[in-house]
């Protein structure tokens, strides 16, 4: 009966590693694609110096994931003690991680308000001031999701204009119609757009389109993050009965 049970545990503890590594492939491919997509969110991870590092983070816990998935399944198979442990540790400090980090995301959920984001908005935007990291991190976000200020462009009248460009209206140009929604793409009218015509303009607040845009997807990592952290638990309790068991 003990044999049996510590056959059974053995392939439960490698079907665990099996979805860990997978689930570590996922976030090292989601990691390249953030980098690499050609689509604009190349330029909003490169404008942001905390988004680039995010990314990279991304590619290192998905490739540690990646590896811990493969050597538990490997410990798993061939009942090493030495692999096992050394799987259990590093599980244990990942899991402490990402459970720190979602405790610190409930805690400071408050700072991603609309208010919040308005506020900064006016208080740091440069409008065309690309060499200010938070003012072409904003242009690309406009750019990209054809949005305009966190609510619309009555958020750029009480930001002063450059010394020249005196003769525009509140509207920033990242806030003017393209036809292709990249920093690449024409304008529509330019002209137009900067001296105040509606219909060249993207009226839409980009807190709306993003919040619409990723609400389905917020959920989903939610529920991924929770799944992981399960089964990452249910790894390390098999990890240990199996590390015991093995004589």
């Amino acid at each position: 009966m003990e044999g049996d049970c510590l056959s059974c545990m053995k392939y439960l503890m490698f079907l665990f590693n099996f979805f860990i590594f997978l689930g570590g492939a996922c976030l090292l491919g989601l990691g390249i694609w953030v980098i690499v997509d050609p689509t604009g969110f190349r330029e909003i991870v490169a404008a942001n110096p905390l988004l680039f590092t995010g990314a990279y983070i991304m590619l290192a816990m998905g490739a540690m994931l990646f590896l811990l998935g493969f050597l538990g399944c490997c410990g798993a198979i061939r009942e090493n003690k030495c692999l096992l442990l050394f799987f259990f540790m590093f599980i244990l400090l990942i899991f402490l991680a990402e459970l720190s980090a979602a405790i610190l995301a409930f805690i400071f959920r408050e700072n991603l308000t609309r208010e919040f984001f308005t506020k900064e908005l006016k208080k740091h935007y440069q409008r065309n001031n690309d060499t200010d990291v938070f003012s072409s991190t904003w242009n690309s976000v406009m750019i990209t999701f054809a949005c305009c200020g966190v609510n619309g462009p009555e958020d750029f009248e009480a930001i002063p204009h450059l010394p020249y460009s005196s003769l525009e209206k509140a509207t920033p140009e990242a806030c003017c119609q393209r036809e292709l929604q990249s920093r690449e793409g024409m304008f529509i009218n330019k002209e137009a757009c900067l001296s105040g015509i509606e219909r060249f303009q993207n009226r839409q607040g980009c807190y709306t389109v993003i919040l619409n845009s990723f609400e389905t997807y917020v959920y989903l990592a939610g529920a991924l993050a929770i799944g992981v952290l399960a089964i990452e638990l249910f790894a390390m309790i098999f990890a240990m009965c199996l590390f015991r068991g093995i004589q």
